[in-house]
């Protein structure tokens, strides 16, 4: 193994002590008495009412899940106040400031379309009796930037074998709630909600994908898209849909919100590409959060050899991007 000089890293490779203590706190999930008491835990496999859990709450019984980089991860601070989330805002500051009131419990997930057993759910029925795994996952945005984040959450395939896809199953639809009243951005036609993503169903069954319910080992905060929001980590940010009220298998490719709203700019498939810049900018490098100088970005975000095969004989960078 190779190990760096003092003199070989840059300050922004240096994991702030506080951001290292609680690292080694969720990675060795610990319980003491106090934490014993939280009203989200996995016992048993069954999650205690995790739709009534409020941000900051803390997420016991969570398993290491596989796949994770051990790059040293975004600052939480960071996390939560740099954020995509136009249902609250489209400054990056605004989904922080803006969503501090709103309320994700109780909350109902419709599940629909080409499927054996399709009906509508309360959160915790809907992810039990899963058990919680924690991810470090790269997040990587068509802006240029990018973060890595432990997100807790559980395999969207072992989810979605509960509702027995159908044969006739391609796609799966996944979207927003639909709420201007707790969703100022809503208010304004910046997009057309609600607001719509999709993804091929074996790119949605690929052990990679989750939905997660966590990050840093508590329950999501409302920016970052509580109570339920996706995670895609080989494919653009905007993919990995945030607040998820309703899942439709279709046999046919849905409509997503940003490829409806920009389609020269935003692919369906939307998989990390170097070699495929936006219009506006080159996606060749990419800034993560904290750091000054920028890196290259890596094929599929750096989960080619997990997902390449998924897309042999597409042409991601003039139609099928």
């Amino acid at each position: 193994m190779l190990i760096k000089k003092p003199t070989d890293l840059r300050a922004s490779e240096i994991t702030d002590k506080s951001l290292y203590l609680r690292r080694r706190e969720f990675l060795s999930r610990s319980i003491d008495a106090g934490i014993a008491t939280a009203t989200v835990a996995a016992l048993g496999g069954t999650l205690v009412p995790l739709g009534r859990a409020n941000a900051g709450t803390r997420l016991e019984g969570v398993n290491r899940g596989p796949f994770s980089t051990d790059e040293p991860l975004t600052p939480f601070e960071k996390a939560t106040a740099y954020n995509n989330f136009y249902e609250f805002g489209t400054d990056k500051e605004d989904p922080a400031g803006h969503s501090k009131d709103f309320k994700t419990h109780p909350w109902m997930v419709k599940v629909e379309g080409e499927c054996a057993k399709p009906g509508s759910y309360q959160l915790e029925d809907f992810i039990k009796p899963h058990k919680l795994e924690e991810r470090i996952y790269r997040l990587r945005c068509v802006e240029a930037w990018s973060m890595v984040i432990p997100w807790v959450g559980i395999p969207l395939g072992d989810v979605f074998r509960r509702f027995e896809p159908t044969g006739n199953a391609k796609f799966v639809e996944f979207t927003t709630l639909l709420d201007p009243d707790q969703m100022p951005g809503q208010r304004r036609n910046v997009l057309d909600w609600p607001y719509v993503e999709g993804l091929r169903l074996d790119e949605a069954m690929h052990p990679l994908t989750i939905l997660a319910v966590g990050m840093y080992g508590e329950v999501l905060p409302n920016q970052n898209g509580a109570p339920l929001r996706l995670v895609v980590p080989w494919k653009y940010g905007f993919k990995s849909i945030k607040s998820i009220a309703k899942m439709r298998f279709t046999q046919e490719q849905p409509a997503t919100t940003w490829n409806v709203a920009g389609p020269d700019e935003y692919g369906f498939y939307s998989n990390v590409n170097p070699e495929r810049d936006h219009p506006r900018w080159s996606q060749k490098k990419e800034r993560r959060i904290g750091d000054f100088l920028k890196r290259a970005t890596l094929p599929f975000n750096g989960y080619a050899e997990q997902v390449a095969h998924l897309y042999a004989g597409m042409d991601l960078i003039n139609k099928y991007f």
